[in-house]
């Protein structure tokens, strides 16, 4: 039914269980999976040494909490008996990279995780799962904590 699932993590406990949901249904339709975790390229905006300073600071930790969150996502799809692609997508809000990620590899479903936030914490915070059901033409399985 499904032949490449997306699933976006950041490392939290919501993005684990969707990996864990995504890798079921990997198993049960033999789907194709890319793990994706998206950092914003260019945060800062500035001129002069200590901007170029500061970005590089930046790149390394993001690269690095990207890393550590793909190779978890990685390793509970192994252990769940599915191999899965690792990507490090780039948008300057998630949203944008999650949907350039679907272009890109073709999937056909996104199992994200959503923190269910409400009420004026979701105002303030946002909902990257829900720019996501508003940008893309794909189904989309949300996973709550």
């Amino acid at each position: 039914m499904f032949k490449h699932i997306l699933v976006p993590v950041d490392g939290s406990k919501t993005s684990m269980l969707a990996v864990s949901k995504a890798a079921a249904l990997a198993k049960t339709f033999g789907s194709a999976v890319t793990a994706l975790y998206v950092i914003d390229p260019y945060p800062f905006t500035g001129v002069g040494a200590d901007f170029a300073y500061g970005q590089a600071q930046y790149l390394s930790a993001a690269t690095s909490e990207a890393n550590s969150s793909l190779d978890a996502a990685k390793k509970a799809m192994a252990d769940a008996g599915v191999q899965a692609t690792a990507v490090v997508g780039e948008g300057h809000a998630v949203h944008d990279g999650i949907l350039r990620a679907v272009e890109s590899t073709g999937a056909d479903l996104i199992v994200m995780g959503s923190h269910g936030r409400r009420g004026l914490e979701k105002l303030v915070l946002g909902s990257v799962t829900q720019r996501v059901l508003g940008v893309v033409h794909i189904p989309v399985l949300v996973v709550r904590d």
